[in-house]
């Protein structure tokens, strides 16, 4: 009988000796398993941590080097792929309706009277260089930016991408090469023109009567109109030097820019250069099909007296109180240029 106790005691002793490693083997793994799919799934605060823009600790160097996400480029990616597309796009297209409308109903403004034949100069030489430069560079500008901001919706799908990504390859370097010297032709520009376009009292009746464009009513001015002043001032100076610099910022990235810097930049860029698109264009208009004789003006440098005096009257009676100079007074040059 005791034999018999003692066998049964040494077997209960085996099993629970026996068991006891595997029961303590398998007793951690289940809460290891259930902690690593608890953490799966909860990610929440890791991920507020990194879309905080706080930096962190890298061996890289540079600005925000250690900031892992930097959330403000979502901000600017759905802000320039939208509104900014969207309602720069339509303000761009109602400009150019309201202008071919214009035209429709008004056509070319055409002098009252038949030339003289007698031509007075308006611009010199400099004064169209400088203009000139402005001109072709803007329009280089506004073509290759146009298709930077607006391709991927009107012209991938009629070209492809193949087509397309050289065209914005092309595009770009233009962008970025010619944008310094289109802020050069700006500040000459300004030196040479401003002393012309100040406010004078004239200009207080050239707004009231919005300039004689749809009344036909003449309207005296000096060598500028309001108009043109305004077009300086608010176009050339102020969107110019806003597009221009902002262009540099952009265009110059390693003088320690960060990337919202970068961004909030852009989105001023963008904005200033559809304006400053809007406004030339009526500029564009007025200065080659909207009135006769423009044109010429800063082609040649010189206009008709009768154009001189219907459009620019007081700054025409000033220039005929100057001494005579060849110069400035050409008898018989309409006929070169008819």
């Amino acid at each position: 009988m005791k034999s018999i106790l003692n066998l049964a005691l040494s077997l209960a002793a085996a099993l629970l000796f026996g068991t006891a490693p595997a029961m303590s083997a398998d007793a951690p793994a289940q809460p290891a398993a259930q902690v690593q799919a608890k953490g799966a799934h909860n990610q929440a605060q890791l991920w507020r941590d990194a879309r905080s823009g706080e930096a962190g600790v890298t061996t890289v160097r540079g600005p925000e080097a250690g900031v892992l996400i930097q959330s403000g480029g979502e901000t600017w990616r759905e802000l320039r792929n939208g509104p900014i597309t969207l309602y720069g796009g339509i303000a761009l297209c109602v400009v150019a309706v309201a202008i071919g409308l214009f035209y429709l109903r008004r056509g070319m403004i055409r002098l009252s009277g038949p030339p003289t034949g007698r031509h007075i100069q308006r611009f010199n030489t400099l004064e169209r260089m400088a203009h000139w430069s402005m001109a072709v560079s803007f329009v280089i500008l506004a073509v290759t930016g146009l298709v930077l901001l607006f391709g991927k919706h009107v012209l991938l799908p009629v070209f492809g991408y193949t087509l397309f990504s050289w065209l914005a390859v092309i595009g770009k370097n233009l962008h970025n090469f010619i944008g310094p010297l289109f802020l050069l032709s700006i500040v000459v520009s300004f030196f040479i023109f401003v002393k012309d376009n100040f406010w004078k009292k004239e200009d207080a009746e050239w707004i009231a009567k919005a300039g004689g464009l749809l009344s036909g009513e003449h309207v005296p001015s000096w060598r500028f109109n309001f108009g043109e002043k305004f077009m300086f001032w608010f176009g050339v100076v102020f969107l110019g030097l806003t597009v221009g610099i902002s262009g540099l910022i952009m265009d110059f990235p390693n003088f320690g820019q960060v990337r919202d810097t970068m961004q909030t930049v852009n989105i001023i860029h963008s904005v200033g250069a559809l304006l400053f698109v809007c406004l030339m264009l009526g500029h564009i208009y007025i200065g080659t099909i909207g009135m006769e004789g423009a044109y010429d003006s800063m082609r040649y440098g010189h206009v008709d007296e009768a154009w001189a005096k219907e459009h620019h009257e007081l700054w025409y009676n000033q220039e005929k109180l100057k001494p005579a100079d060849a110069s400035k007074t050409e008898p018989g040059a309409a006929a070169a240029h008819s």
